[in-house]
């Protein structure tokens, strides 16, 4: 189970509207809460169109024992900085906490390995959620498949299961 930590970005499922505030599950014990202002440009009369079952990339602004998580979709400087509401379309799946922390490494040669197959949205959350679209369900799928696999695959079994893909 995750536990919220502030600072990590995180995919969250809004579940509910209460008054100024979206909850969203994020995986942990408890729901986290988004306030509607928490959005780059918005303000009471400009509000961002969040709906239950939307699917948010935000990171935590307060996480702690004593206090409901707390998550916003813009940076210190009020910018969205790639936060916010995830496109339509993609698949959404979870795998393991480590996984997230290798693709989340600088040096990933696994996403640099994926993109050479087709173009492709990513979204990668800490807490073990990724979003992945690409331009059909057919290669979206393939890209699922390989990187759930990579957690259980050395760097040159992956290559050959690239290789099948990419036709060489």
């Amino acid at each position: 189970q995750y536990v919220p930590v502030k600072g990590d970005h995180v995919i969250g499922i809004v579940t509910a509207k209460a008054g100024d505030v979206f909850k969203l599950d994020v995986g942990g014990s408890e729901q986290a809460s988004l306030s509607y202002l928490a959005f780059e440009g918005a303000t009471k009369r400009n509000r961002p169109n969040v709906q239950v079952g939307d699917l948010i990339y935000g990171q935590f602004l307060v996480a702690n024992k004593d206090m409901e998580p707390e998550m916003v979709c813009i940076d210190s400087s009020g910018r969205s900085s790639g936060m916010g509401i995830i496109g339509e379309d993609g698949f959404l799946f979870k795998v393991s906490l480590g996984l997230i922390r290798k693709l989340l490494a600088p040096k990933c040669e696994i996403i640099q390995e994926l993109s050479q197959l087709y173009p492709f949205e990513l979204v990668l959350g800490m807490n073990g959620r990724i979003w992945v679209k690409a331009k059909t369900v057919q290669q979206t799928l393939i890209i699922v498949n390989i990187l759930e696999a990579c957690e259980y695959m050395t760097a040159e079994q992956r290559k050959q299961a690239l290789a099948k893909f990419s036709g060489n």
